[in-house]
C-alpha cells in the first residue's frame, strides 16, 4: 500500500491528516499491474501510476493471479485520514484480450455498480467507472505499452470486494447506479474531510432529475427533513437531493444547472442557520447564534423577557418552544431569512425556490411557499 501524503489541518498544533486515494487510482494501480502480467508473465510491485496532476505514487499488491489470457491484480485502498466508505476496499482489475480495432474497453465486475438512468456523465448501461479514472487507466496502460509493449485492444474488468453491500451506504440506488459502487476520482487523491464524494452525489442526483425530466427538486439536511418534504410535494425519489449540510453546494449547481422549482428542507436548528448566511450547517462551522433569534423575536413584537429567554436559552429547540408559548412566529421569520440566504446564492437563476422547516417528527413549522429567486 502506498504510504498516503500529509495535509494541513484546521488547527495550530493538531496532527497532520494523512490524505490518500481514491477508487479510481486504485483501479488504475491495479491494472497497470495486471497488464504488465498479462504481457510479461511478472507482476510489477509495487506498481507506479500518474495521476493527473503528474504525482507518481507507488502501490503494494494485495492479489496478483493469472490464467489462460488473463491476469488480475488487487490493491486495498487507503483513504489516509477521511471516513471514507470505500477504506480498506480490495479494489482489483482483471486485463483480457479485447475486440480487434475496438480499443480500451471497461466492464463492470462484481461490486462496481452499472448505470441505469441518464443524466450520469456514463451512458445507460455503462459501468460506472467516472470518466477521470477511465482516462487514468488508458494512460497508465499507454505508459506500459512504451516500455513492454502489448495490444491497445484490451478489456479492463473492475471490481470491489463486498462493493454491493458498501454501495448501499451510498446515494448510488438514488442516482440509478445499481449493483455495486462507483469509480471515483477527479486528482485521484483523497483530501480528508473534503466530502468531495458527498458534493459528487449531489450534483449528479441534480443532473439524474434534469435528465429525467423532472421540474422540481428538493434537497434536505437529514432523512426527517426528506421523507416530510417528499410527502409535502409528493416527490419521486429521484426528485431527493440527498444534501446534507452543502446547502450552497447544491444552490451553486443549481444557478448554473436551472430547476424550474427548488426546495431546501431543514429542521429549525439548521434552518436558523441558513437565515444567519451560512451555507454550510454542520456544527463544526458555526452554531446557532440565540442573539440573532431574539432580534428576530423583538422585531416580530416579542416582549423583553421573551427576548432575554431566547437569548439564554440552551438549543434552537428551547428556542422555538419558547416562541411557541409567547405567540411569536419565530420559524417562519427563520425560513423567510433562509430564504433569502438561498436566493442571494442562486443570483437571479430562472428558479422557484421554496425553504420549508419541519420538526423532529416530520410536523410542517414553516414554508415560505415557492417564490422567484
Amino acid at each position: 500500500m502506498s504510504e498516503p501524503l500529509t495535509d494541513t489541518t484546521e488547527g495550530e498544533g493538531a496532527p497532520a491528516l494523512r490524505r490518500g486515494w481514491t477508487t479510481g487510482t486504485c483501479a488504475t494501480a491495479a491494472t497497470r499491474a495486471a497488464y504488465e502480467a498479462w504481457i510479461t508473465g511478472a507482476f510489477p510491485d509495487p506498481v507506479t501510476v500518474t495521476l493527473p496532476g503528474g504525482e507518481r505514487p507507488a502501490f503494494a499488491l494485495a492479489v496478483t493471479e493469472t490464467g489462460d489470457g488473463w491476469a488480475r491484480a488487487g490493491v486495498v485502498k487507503d483513504a489516509g485520514d477521511d471516513p471514507d466508505v470505500t477504506h480498506g476496499a480490495l479494489v482489483l482489475a482483471r486485463v483480457s484480450v479485447g475486440e480487434p480495432g475496438r480499443g480500451l474497453s471497461f466492464r463492470a465486475g462484481p461490486g462496481v455498480g452499472t448505470v441505469t438512468r441518464p443524466g450520469l456523465p456514463l451512458a445507460v448501461g455503462e459501468p460506472a467507472i467516472n470518466p477521470v479514472p477511465r482516462q487514468m487507466i488508458a494512460t497508465a496502460l499507454a505508459e506500459a505499452r512504451a516500455v513492454i509493449g502489448g495490444p491497445e485492444d484490451v478489456v479492463v474488468e473492475i471490481s470491489i470486494a463486498d462493493g454491493e453491500r458498501l454501495a448501499q451506504r451510498t446515494l448510488n440506488g438514488r442516482l440509478g447506479i445499481v449493483g455495486g459502487l462507483s469509480v471515483l476520482g477527479t486528482t485521484g487523491i483523497v483530501v480528508p474531510y473534503s466530502c468531495a464524494a458527498w458534493i459528487h452525489a449531489i450534483h449528479r442526483g441534480i443532473d439524474v432529475a434534469r435528465a429525467m425530466g423532472f421540474e422540481q427538486v428538493a434537497g434536505a439536511t437529514g432523512n426527517t427533513s426528506e421523507q416530510a418534504v417528499q410527502v409535502l410535494h409528493g416527490l419521486d425519489e429521484v426528485q431527493l437531493i440527498d444534501m446534507g449540510d452543502f446547502i450552497g453546494g447544491m444552490l451553486k449547481y443549481i444557478r448554473l444547472n436551472p430547476v424550474p422549482r427548488v426546495t431546501v428542507a431543514c429542521g429549525f436548528a439548521k434552518g436558523v442557520k441558513l437565515a444567519q448566511g451560512m451555507l454550510d450547517v454542520h456544527s463544526k462551522r458555526g452554531a446557532v447564534d440565540h442573539a440573532f433569534l431574539a432580534g428576530l423575536a423583538a422585531a416580530l413584537g416579542a416582549d423583553a423577557g421573551t427576548c432575554g429567554a431566547i437569548g439564554a436559552a440552551n438549543t434552537a429547540l428551547e428556542v422555538l418552544d419558547i416562541c411557541r408559548d409567547a405567540g411569536v412566529a419565530i420559524a417562519a421569520a427563520v425560513a423567510e431569512r433562509g430564504w433569502q440566504t438561498a436566493a442571494a446564492t442562486l443570483r437571479g437563476a430562472p428558479v422557484q425556490l421554496e425553504v420549508a422547516l419541519f420538526d423532529r417528527s416530520g410536523g410542517i413549522l414553516a414554508t415560505t411557499g415557492f417564490r422567484s429567486a
